[in-house]
């Protein structure tokens, strides 16, 4: 596992290298958050990303939610104080664990894994959310196809939707692919 720590003070981020490293973590790099870092970061594709940001101004905060936003990694923030401002816009940003006042090396791999965890999780919401978002999109084209066919055709719900499945299997197509282009034929030849 790839881990970069964003870190500009060589002493926490020293903490955080001892804790990955004695949790069995080998593949470690340092980066301090200055110039173009976040297109270092990208193109070093880590796997997970912690930032040690001590006590951040405002700017140094919203360029850290930057480089969360870009990377769409498992993300750990280590801070020495907080505010709900910033732990609201971490966790919009996509950080997956925000620690506050809990820099030791010990605390390091719990925090890790916790980051891939919730990460991971977030993930799958995502992807089951935008799946849903696709069947529904998918079953209002159907039946809008489904419309045209029972208002031109005169057919029944279940023999559209039958027609629109035929027609899919002699096409080698997915049934919303023939629904949407006979919704497309019929607003085309100015139909309902």
């Amino acid at each position: 596992m790839r881990i970069v720590i964003i870190d500009d003070s060589g002493l926490r981020a020293t903490v955080l290298e001892e804790g990955l490293r004695d949790a069995g973590y080998d593949d470690i790099h340092i980066v301090p958050p200055r110039g173009a870092f976040v297109a270092r970061l990208e193109r070093m594709a880590p796997d997970v990303v912690l930032m040690d940001l001590g006590s951040p101004s405002r700017d140094t905060l919203e360029e850290m939610l930057t480089v969360s936003r870009a990377l769409a990694r498992p993300i750990a923030m280590f801070v020495d104080q907080s505010d709900e401002a910033m732990i609201g816009a971490a966790i919009d940003a996509g950080v997956s664990a925000y620690v506050v006042d809990g820099l030791r090396k010990e605390r390091v791999k719990p925090v890790l894994e916790l980051a891939v965890r919730r990460f991971n999780a977030f993930a799958k919401i995502q992807s089951e959310l935008e799946e849903a978002r696709t069947a529904l999109s998918d079953r209002k084209i159907i039946d809008r196809a489904k419309s045209i066919l029972m208002n031109q055709r005169g057919l029944s719900e279940q023999d559209a939707y039958a027609l629109l499945r035929t027609s899919a299997m002699n096409q080698g197509k997915k049934i919303v692919d023939v629904a949407q282009a006979l919704i497309t034929a019929s607003d085309l030849l100015g139909g309902a």
